[in-house]
This record gives structure tokens, C-alpha cells and sequence, in this order.
């Protein structure tokens, strides 16, 4: 028990069992807004954001995700869950139905006492299944290919809502703020590598973007995001929604594939994708920039992030980083199996 005469420790210096519970009281209020009766809410997963599972006392179970290190604006927010709705009203792609409050809004704000700022708050139906990073292999990577073109298909003639906008992805870093090219675990070899990686994915993208149209993207399609049950795939988690060439979305994917190294579920996921879509017209040198960067976004991520996990990640991380980008100027090929 705190001592009262001591003041809370800052939510940044809390273990993740510390945090999760300091998050619970805010995701509780969260959830009567959105009408549930909470009979039992667990912790899913903290780490960028954090999801609680919520069992109701009118027998539904349901996910909450707390947008913990989420740089999600409402107007985001707003295009991702009506974006996720038409998909479910649409397409045959599985995806959880979102969830309005009792006022008829798609998030709820809450500002947990220990973050000390306001966050947004989502509710959305439960999927069944296992994460398929954890089976199926080539075969949930095939219809994962079909499910991405469909997504790039249906984002194509979508219309976001009034109110509702996504940010562009046009260079490597999202926009962020570049926490990694001056991080003070880097050497002076080490921030010329970063420094490297960083020209050359920025050229790959002024190339490609130039006069470019952009479409919706879910921007982080990966086995994490992805439940596998009963032979049918199911996407969630649009938190990273945003506006990019889909080859970008096909790369995000390609990096998570990576490990492992026998290129299979690679094919099953360009097959799987053809079915639907032609492949994007891209020089596979510039897939390879476009995969190479996704590991200039991560490390940037784990550098910012609250979350004590990620945070205590982050040096190890720049170690693999510039070990991995060296291997991709030596080869031309980017690999998640090499490490620092």
C-alpha cells in the first residue's frame, strides 16, 4: 500500500503491472460510456497502446483498447472505426465491429490520474482465435495477401466522413519527431549508419510519392493484428491507419516475414494479393528501402515510448538496428534475422 504521505511515483517509472493498473479506474469509466456493464475486465496486451479484455453481465465479451501511446487525433480515430464499419458492411475481410458511446461518438476520452493527459478509448467486438503469427504460416500470409488487396480495393472508393482525417505516411518516420538519429545510445559509426538508412529510405519515398494518389492503409498488418480461426483471418487494430501507396502496406507486411529466411510465406503473400490486385509496379530495390524503413519507424517508436517494456527494449534496439540496416547496404536485401 502507498503511503499517503508519499506522493505517487510518476506513471513513467512504473513497472507494467504498475501501469496497467493505474490505467484500470480510467478504462472502467471508459466502458460505462460506451453502456457496458463490466462483470470482468482483464489486461490483453500493454504495450503501445493497451487492450483489456471485458467480459459484461449480459454475457458479451468485448475489447477496450486505451490509446496509451497512441498519436491518434480524434479526427483519426473517427476515420479509422468508420473505416473499420464499412470493411465489416462490405468486404468479406473479418474485422471486429466498433462500438459507439451512449452519445452516439465511435471513441471515450479519459485522463488517467498517474498518465496525467487525456487519451482515446475504443470499444469493439471480440474476435475469436489465436494471434496467426503463432500458425497457418504461408497459409494465413496467402490470405492475408487477399485480405490486403481487398483493403486496398475498398479503401480506393471509400469516402471518409465528415469530421474525419489520416495522416500522411509519405517519409519514414510518419511524421514523428526523429528521436533516433541524435539517441544517446548510438555511437559515432552508428548515428552515420541511421543517418545512411534514413537518406536513403527518404529518397525512396519522395520518388515514389511524387505525384502520387494515396489511399487509406492499415499500416501495420502483421501477425500481431491478425487472429486466425477456423481457417479464416481476421485484421484488427487500425490505430496506425493512414494515408500511403499501398506497396507501402505490402512492405510493413514483407518486414514481419523477414524472419525465418526461406522467402515462402513472401510468395504466398504476393500470390495471395494477385488474386485480387495486380502487384504494385515497384523496383525491388525500392521494397527493399520501403521494409529497410520500417526499422527506422520502430526503433524511433521504442525511443518515445511510456511504456515501461518498450522503454527498457530500446537500447538493444539500436544495436540490432544499425546492424541490420549495415547488412541491407551490403547485400541490397533487408533481414530481421541479423541481429547486434
Amino acid at each position: 500500500m502507498t503511503d499517503p504521505g508519499t506522493a505517487p511515483r510518476p506513471y513513467d517509472e512504473l513497472d507494467e503491472e504498475g501501469q496497467v493498473e493505474a490505467l484500470r479506474p480510467a478504462a472502467l469509466d471508459a466502458a460505462a460510456e460506451f453502456g457496458l456493464d463490466v462483470d470482468r475486465m482483464e489486461v490483453l496486451l500493454h504495450a503501445y497502446n493497451t487492450t483489456f479484455r471485458v467480459d459484461t453481465r449480459d454475457g458479451r465479451r468485448l475489447a477496450l483498447r486505451v490509446g496509451t501511446n497512441s498519436k491518434s487525433t480524434p479526427a483519426n480515430v473517427l476515420a479509422q472505426q468508420a473505416w473499420q464499419e464499412a470493411i465489416a458492411t462490405e468486404t468479406d475481410v473479418a474485422v471486429p465491429r466498433p462500438l459507439r458511446t451512449r452519445k452516439g461518438e465511435w471513441f471515450a476520452r479519459t485522463t488517467p490520474a498517474a498518465l496525467g493527459r487525456t487519451v482515446l478509448v475504443t470499444a469493439a467486438s471480440w474476435l475469436e482465435g489465436g494471434d496467426a503469427r503463432d500458425g497457418a504460416g504461408a497459409q494465413w500470409a496467402h490470405a492475408l495477401g487477399r485480405a490486403t488487396a481487398t483493403l486496398h480495393r475498398h479503401a480506393a472508393a471509400w469516402r471518409m466522413p465528415e469530421g474525419a482525417g489520416l495522416p500522411r505516411f509519405d517519409e519514414p518516420l510518419f511524421g514523428d519527431p526523429d528521436e533516433l538519429s541524435s539517441a544517446p545510445g548510438l555511437d559515432g559509426d552508428g548515428r552515420a549508419v541511421v543517418a545512411e538508412g534514413m537518406a536513403r529510405a527518404r529518397d525512396t519515398f519522395d520518388r515514389l510519392y511524387d505525384g502520387a494518389e494515396l489511399v487509406p492503409l492499415h499500416a501495420d498488418l502483421h501477425g500481431g493484428n491478425l487472429k486466425w480461426h477456423e481457417g479464416r483471418l481476421a485484421v484488427f487494430d487500425f490505430d496506425d491507419a493512414g494515408l500511403g501507396l499501398p506497396v507501402l502496406d505490402l512492405a510493413i507486411t514483407t518486414f514481419y516475414l523477414r524472419r525465418g529466411g526461406d522467402g515462402v510465406a513472401e510468395v504466398a503473400l504476393r500470390e495471395g494479393y494477385t488474386e485480387v490486385l495486380p502487384w504494385p509496379d515497384v523496383a525491388p530495390a525500392d521494397l527493399e528501402a520501403l521494409v529497410a524503413s520500417r526499422q527506422l519507424l520502430l526503433a524511433n517508436d521504442l525511443l518515445g515510448s511510456s511504456t515501461a517494456s518498450l522503454r527498457a527494449m530500446a537500447a538493444d534496439y539500436l544495436v540490432t538496428t544499425v546492424a541490420r540496416l549495415r547488412h541491407w547496404f551490403d547485400t541490397g536485401t533487408f533481414r530481421l534475422d541479423v541481429e547486434g
